[in-house]
């Protein structure tokens, strides 16, 4: 998993790194939202339902036991899996 820090800036706005740019296919203009999950805020590219997509997370992490780190240590190793299937042969 990858970090990056992200200033916010005196009016508001924020800059999103090159490199997550170039990664996301991202231009001028382009909306990005913000997924809270517990104490943890995911920036994503896509226009995804995000209250119920955060509630359906919570919800299925309570019921499993799942603790946030288990989560997105989970969502990793997918993240690894389907890359490996998708770039190498």
């Amino acid at each position: 998993m990858k970090s990056f820090s992200i200033r916010l800036q005196q009016d508001g706005t924020i800059m999103v790194p090159k490199v997550i740019e170039d990664k996301l296919n991202l231009h001028e203009g382009d909306y990005l939202n913000f997924l809270e999950i517990d104490d943890v805020i995911i920036l994503t590219s896509q226009q995804p339902k995000v209250p119920q997509l955060t509630e359906q997370i919570t919800t299925i992490r309570e019921q499993e036991n799942v603790s946030l780190e288990e989560l997105l240590e989970g969502l990793e190793n997918e993240r690894t899996i389907i890359y490996k299937e998708k770039y190498e042969f």
